[in-house]
């Protein structure tokens, strides 16, 4: 599933080609994804120019004029690709289709159909049952350690399960907690609310730059990640533990060698992690 620098990457792709255009034509070939369409959904986006497109954890926000917004999830395998118009057949996969008034396309792909459009008033964004319980996002000025330690307080979850909860920071996803406690130094395994000060201030620098350079790599292409340019992201060679296992930690203290990156499963989720670094 698409995390937030994933997101984030297919955002700021489409609002290369989306911001200021309007939709000339939308097309549904199918009643719904995951979820059903709203009632009129093509009609109702037929017309409508584009303001913004950004992102809320790991949807899609889509600003349009008349104060409609629409909320999009890629699930496991959705994309949205940029191209010309084409005079071939859709795919047996391409759900979706946008032409704006520049000619361009963007094609909603998703096999699994495990993701969703939908429609809401810009005024009830942040009270949608989709949004309204996220926490913070980790890249505003405002995530910071002094957020981070209260919502941890008193937490006997492990802290990387902890991490994974939306409702704690939004947009985390496992690839992104892995590499982040990591490069803070500490264990998956501590319980959240055993966490001081510094290490708490450690761990949101290590967050924020973790999620920095994923963005500027395109993200991670594990499975079905492209951006809707169609190039992979590469974040991936860059890292540290996530899918490492049994491979040795360049990154340990001291002289004694790593006994290599463990696996272990922590509510039903692999992690990823080296022992003699992270404590």
């Amino acid at each position: 599933m698409p995390e937030l620098p994933e997101v984030e990457t297919v955002a700021r792709g489409l609002a290369r080609v989306w911001e200021g255009r309007r939709f000339a034509s939308v097309t549904c070939r199918r009643a719904g994804l995951r979820l059903p369409f709203p009632p009129d959904f093509a009609q109702r986006l037929t017309g409508r120019m584009v303001e913004q497109v950004g992102r809320r954890a790991k949807y899609l926000v889509v600003r349009l004029d008349g104060g409609l917004v629409m909320l999009g999830h890629l699930g496991m395998s959705g994309r949205m690709v940029i191209s010309g118009l084409r005079n071939t057949p859709p795919g047996p996969h391409d759900h979706v289709e946008f032409v704006t008034d520049a000619s361009v396309l963007v094609t909603l792909t998703d096999p699994r159909r495990f993701g969703l459009l939908t429609l809401c008033a810009a005024a009830e964004l942040a009270s949608h049952p989709l949004l309204a319980d996220m926490g913070p996002e980790p890249l505003e000025p405002g995530f910071d350690a002094k957020v981070l330690g209260a919502a941890l307080a008193g937490k006997a979850t492990p802290i990387k399960s902890a991490l994974l909860d939306q409702k704690l920071v939004a947009g985390l996803g496992n690839i992104y907690v892995c590499e982040s406690l990591f490069r803070s130094g500490i264990s998956p395994l501590r319980d959240a609310g055993s966490l001081t000060p510094d290490e708490v201030t450690r761990l949101v620098a290590a967050i924020k730059a973790v999620l920095i350079e994923a963005i500027a790599a395109g993200g991670s292409t594990l499975r079905d990640h492209i951006t809707p340019d169609g190039e992979l992201g590469y974040f991936q060679h860059s890292f540290k533990v996530y899918g490492r296992a049994g491979q040795r930690c360049d990154d340990c203290p001291g002289p004694k060698r790593c006994g290599g990156i463990q696996r272990i499963v922590q509510a039903g989720r692999s992690t990823f992690y080296c022992a003699e670094r992270q404590v």
